[in-house]
């Protein structure tokens, strides 16, 4: 079972999406519970191009939230770097 690190900034990403975008109260426990699935599947996400190769996505709650991590197979351990709203131009999808 891999074990997940969720950086400072990912949870600072979130905090400021629910204040900006007024999300519900139970929003980070339902972003806990998404993650927890890389625990068994760390290689479930999207792999990412670019700026960001290296990296793998998975869709939050909704599916404009990108969480965004990197795996670390000899560590076994999944790094939860940052939280993003796909919808702005800066998102971790974007070829920029």
């Amino acid at each position: 079972m891999a074990r997940i690190v969720v950086a400072p900034f990912a949870r600072d990403d979130l905090r400021d999406l629910i204040e900006i975008l007024k999300l519900p109260k139970n929003t980070r426990s339902r972003v806990r519970e998404l993650i927890r699935i890389l625990e068994t599947a760390p290689e479930a996400g999207a792999p990412l191009e670019g700026r960001w190769k290296g990296f793998r996505f998975i869709l939050g709650p909704w599916p404009w939230m990108l969480i965004i991590y990197a795996y670390d197979h000899d560590a076994d351990q999944v790094s939860v770097v940052t939280i993003q709203d796909a919808r702005r131009a800066q998102a971790a999808t974007t070829s920029r």
